[in-house]
C-alpha cells in the first residue's frame, strides 16, 4: 500500500552480556549490535528525553551499565532493566531499527554533547560531580 510504513518486526533478539551488545534481527534482514551504554543514553523514557525537544538530561558515567533484565511489553516492545537502575524505557520495534540504523551518527552527537558539557562516559571520572554541581541540564523537576 503506497505511503504506509510496516513496522519492522524482530526475528531474534540476543543478549550478550559478556560484550554488552543488544543484537537484533530484523524481518528485513537487517542486524543491530546495540551497546547497553548506547541504549541507556538514548532510553526513550520522560526521564532521559523531557517533555519535549531540548529537555532532554544528558545522561553520563554510563560506560560499564549492563542489562539485568529484559522483558517484552505486549508485542511491539522490549522494556529492559539497567544495572543503574534504570528501567522506565519501552523500546518499541521501530525505536530499536531507528537507534541501529543511525547508531554511529547518534553515539557522535552524544559524545560530543558529554564533551561540551564536561562530562564523561566513565561513572567516577570526577568531571560527573562537577557537572552535577553545576546543575547540568535539568527539566525543572526538583
Amino acid at each position: 500500500m503506497a505511503g504506509t510504513h510496516a513496522p519492522h518486526l524482530p526475528t531474534d533478539i540476543t543478549l550478550h552480556t559478556a560484550s554488552r551488545l543488544l543484537e537484533i534481527a530484523f524481518d528485513d534482514g537487517r542486524v543491530f549490535k546495540l551497546p547497553f551504554e548506547f541504549l541507556r543514553v538514548y532510553s526513550p523514557s520522560a526521564e532521559v528525553r523531557g517533555h519535549g525537544p531540548g529537555q532532554e538530561t544528558l545522561q553520563f558515567g554510563k560506560r560499564d551499565v549492563t542489562i539485568t533484565a529484559l522483558e517484552p511489553v505486549g508485542h511491539y516492545a522490549v522494556q529492559p532493566t539497567f544495572s543503574d537502575g534504570h528501567a522506565s524505557g519501552i523500546y518499541t520495534w521501530d525505536y530499536l531499527y531507528e537507534l541501529g540504523e543511525n547508531q554511529e551518527r547518534f553515539w557522535a552527537d552524544y559524545l560530543a554533547r558529554l564533551e561540551a558539557a564536561g562530562a564523561s562516559r566513565d561513572p567516577d571520572d570526577p568531571r560527573n560531580a562537577a557537572f552535577v554541581m553545576s546543575g547540568g541540564p535539568s527539566c525543572g523537576h526538583h
